[in-house]
This record gives structure tokens, C-alpha cells and sequence, in this order.
């Protein structure tokens, strides 16, 4: 149990200021949660919803040292809403119908024998 513990987080979000790009932003506290993924010995995560619906996350391992040993070092990973015109797309995977049923029923005067 420990080690999936290890790498559960909680992110406590708030509304932002008047006058910020984001709706909501929050973050681990302070000194972030234990961490032992390569060479970290805990880690810190911000989350940002914006007012255009995107999301922004920036997930950072530190090591004793406090020196980053994984995540992205400039600037949190920017999560962007599809466009509009991709669910109209022909050939968007939002589009594509169910496979057809492998079940087919036959018509005709056939008769099976067991």
C-alpha cells in the first residue's frame, strides 16, 4: 500500500482573483508529498483552470537537495480544448460510427441441422 500512496497527490483548488487568466489554481503544500520516482525524494503539482477552458499542471520532482531531478523546468504542460471544427471532421475519431454487428441475419429458406 505504501508505494501506490507514494504517489497519490491532493491539489486543493481556489478561485482566483479578479483580474487573473484563471478561473481556479492550486497546489500541493508546502514541501509537496514524498516522492522516490527517479532520485526525487518528494514532489510538487500547481493546476490552473483557465477562463478559455484550458488546463494547466506542472508536476516537479525534487531530490534532498532541492534540485529538480523530473518535470517539465520551464513552465507548466498547457492542456488546449479541441477546436470546434474537429467534432465536425469527417475523419474525427468522435465521429467515426460503431462498428457494425458481427451478428447478420440471413434471409432465405435454409434450414439447419444439428
Amino acid at each position: 500500500m505504501q508505494d501506490i500512496a507514494e504517489h497519490l497527490t491532493a491539489v486543493h483548488l481556489k478561485r482566483c482573483s479578479r483580474g487573473k487568466r484563471c478561473l481556479y489554481e492550486g497546489s500541493t503544500p508546502p514541501g509537496g508529498f514524498p516522492n522516490s520516482w527517479n532520485g526525487a525524494s518528494y514532489c510538487t503539482s500547481e493546476l490552473a483552470i483557465m477562463k478559455n477552458n484550458e488546463i494547466h499542471t506542472w508536476d516537479r520532482g525534487y531530490d534532498d537537495d532541492g534540485n529538480q531531478v523530473w518535470g517539465q523546468k520551464e513552465g507548466p504542460y498547457e492542456f488546449k480544448p479541441a477546436p470546434t471544427s474537429s467534432f465536425n471532421d469527417m475523419f474525427s475519431p468522435l465521429n467515426f460510427p460503431p462498428p457494425p454487428s458481427m451478428e447478420r441475419r440471413i434471409e432465405g429458406s435454409f434450414v439447419l441441422q444439428e
